[in-house]
């Protein structure tokens, strides 16, 4: 199981009564394996089976609670097995010859984190036979209606498709003996906080609430406080040496939004990544970039919320044996991936909550093993980069973009160490007849530089000769760039709106006509979830939200209008389907 990720303390005055930290908790050193968690034989089986071996901090620490049957509220940050540390106690209380009756409810923000939550709970209770289902928006309502009917032990579900099913009836809340809030930060990001109220208040009064979140904000103290009883705090806490992490380059170029893609291409080139991740921030921008980096020569795979679980199975599969050395991928559908052989991080858009880049980047630098942290910023961004610094109380190191000659010198260092490796091979006799036919035709000099030169070209080296413009000078203020101030480029516009007025359509917002209301019981919270669901947008990304009594107006980035419009064509908002099309005042 992979080790921490950094993460945030919450605030000080959350809600609860005991606060666990393992790095001082002197029965942590008690309960090395999960045999000595207290867990059932068949579920050790099955871990041994699935090759974990030792319990990672979270589990140590929350499994016996949960046990126990205490509330608790959990922190720790991506790819820790805050999965297992919940799955486990719940699968603990659930046997071969128990009633298929929903005794765990599983509310997660995204339908790939239901799929993968259901697998994995599966997969460690496979002996068991106990049956999980995940039902979530997308997926055809008459097929979970058809499964809750035939019977299930847990449910994982994301709020909006939840609700429908308590509101049809169809998901019995009588037996629910613990409710599970995964990811509970994000889903307040994307506005459900409503819909999490109203699952809390249908489910029994005396059942075990559990809160698992990357981050505290107050929110999420807010509701261990309403709803939990007595809960209480493992708090996965890291060093301040692990804070900084020195084993993550941190690195920033600032670009200009028409020259991202040749700029991530060229700096990909120089690092030479073993094998990479980049997060882009919606669906069509990973579908395009990864065309664009196929083309380059990397062997790229796209990985979003489009996909079905084969495809994704199949694009980590690639990427795990190295047949892939470049993932593409959208900050949901990446949430929970653990690649051991990541070397590089990229952030092809800087990342709105600067948590999200702290557990973007802690995918590498892990197990005592260097790893690099690359983001790719517009100047208008910069305002996010500080907030980022802020957070992880480091300067990330502004770099410029790699010229055409960088490029052509690493390309020859490349190739001398490609030969360098050649000439110490055994077998260099056997290309003697090569080398008799055709030292009559040219000179030694000549040969060798023509087989250079084919090496050379054969191992990717481009006819790059574009420089690309670097923006670390871009003032992005006062309609002004650079030192010259020759104005923005046009994706830099419609920032300097006045602070504290409503925000118009600008050259940074677009707009959205959504054709149901508030007769149909449409909330902000519903738009928000469906979009981001969606489309891959944060909740951050999504607003202003304008409802009417028939039709809704939101506002989006701008370029992400048209994939919006694209990715809500089959989808459902309280249960009605949803027209989507561009809005114009």
């Amino acid at each position: 199981m992979a080790p921490s990720d950094p993460t945030i303390d919450p605030p000080a005055d959350a809600p609860v009564e005991t606060t666990a930290d393992p790095t001082s908790d002197p029965a942590a050193s008690d309960r090395d394996t999960f045999a000595d968690l207290g867990l059932r034989d068949d579920l050790l089986t099955e871990l041994s089976r699935l090759g974990y071996e030792e319990p990672t901090p979270i589990q140590r620490e929350a499994i016996p609670r949960l046990l126990a049957g205490v509330d608790l509220v959990g922190q720790a940050a991506t790819g820790t097995g805050k999965t297992a540390a919940f799955a486990l106690p719940i699968l603990d209380g659930i046997h071969r010859d128990d009633a298929p009756i929903p005794t765990a409810l599983i509310v997660v923000p995204t339908r790939e984190l239901a799929v993968q939550v259901s697998e994995a709970m599966h997969n460690y209770g496979r002996s068991s036979k106990i049956r999980v289902l995940p039902i979530f928006g997308g997926q055809p309502i008459v097929k979970q209606l058809k499964e809750l009917d035939r019977g299930v032990h847990v449910v994982v579900a994301t709020p909006g498709r939840a609700i429908d099913h308590i509101r049809r009836g169809s998901l019995k809340l009588e037996g629910i003996r613990t409710v599970v809030l995964d990811e509970a930060d994000e889903m307040l990001d994307m506005g459900f906080m409503e819909d999490i109220e109203a699952i809390l208040d249908a489910t029994p009064e005396d059942r075990q609430t559990v809160l698992f979140s990357a981050t505290m904000p107050p929110r999420i103290a807010k509701i261990a406080e309403t709803h939990q009883n007595d809960p209480e705090t493992v708090r996965i806490r890291t060093t301040k040496a692990e804070t900084a992490n020195p084993r993550i380059r941190q690195t920033v170029y600032m670009v200009l939004r028409s020259h991202k893609a040749s700029a991530l291409g060229r700096i990909l080139d120089i690092e030479s990544p073993t094998s990479a991740i980049v997060f882009c921030k919606t669906r069509t921008d990973v579908d395009e970039l990864t065309v664009t980096m196929n083309g380059r020569g990397y062997r790229a795979e796209a990985l979003h919320g489009g996909m079905d679980q084969n495809q994704r199975d199949r694009v980590m599969a690639r990427l795990r044996d190295g047949t892939a050395e470049l993932l593409v991928a959208t900050d949901v559908a990446a949430r929970g991936l653990d690649v051991d052989t990541l070397t590089h991080v990229v952030n092809y858009d800087v990342p709105s909550a600067p948590e999200s880049y702290v557990h973007r980047i802690g995918r590498v630098g892990r197990a005592g093993r260097e790893g690099v942290a690359i983001t790719i910023a517009e100047p208008k961004q910069r305002r996010l980069l500080s907030n980022i610094e802020r957070l992880t109380k480091q300067t990330i190191t502004v770099a410029k973009i790699p010229t055409v000659a960088d490029l052509r010198a690493k390309q020859v260092d490349v190739t001398v160490a490609a030969v360098r490796e050649a000439l110490t091979a055994d077998d260099l006799e056997d290309y003697y007849s090569v080398y008799n036919e055709l030292k009559g035709e040219a000179s030694d000099r000549d040969i060798a530089l023509a087989a250079l030169r084919m090496v050379h070209l054969a191992r990717g080296a481009t006819l790059d000769e574009r420089e690309i413009p670097d923006a670390s000078e871009w003032k992005d203020n006062k309609g002004k760039k650079g030192p010259k101030g020759k104005g923005r480029d046009r994706h830099d516009r419609g920032n300097d709106r006045p602070k504290g007025k409503r925000r118009e359509p600008s050259g940074d917002t677009g707009y959205v006509h959504i054709n149901l209301g508030r007769k149909v019981g449409v909330r902000p919270g519903d738009l928000v979830g469906a979009i981001a669901n969606e489309s891959g947008l944060s909740g951050a990304d999504i607003g202003p939200i304008r409802i009417s009594d028939h039709y809704a107006v939101v506002g989006v980035p701008e370029g992400n209008v048209e994939d919006v419009i694209r990715s809500m064509r089959a989808t459902s908002v309280r249960g009605k389907k949803a027209k989507v099309r561009r809005y114009v005042e």
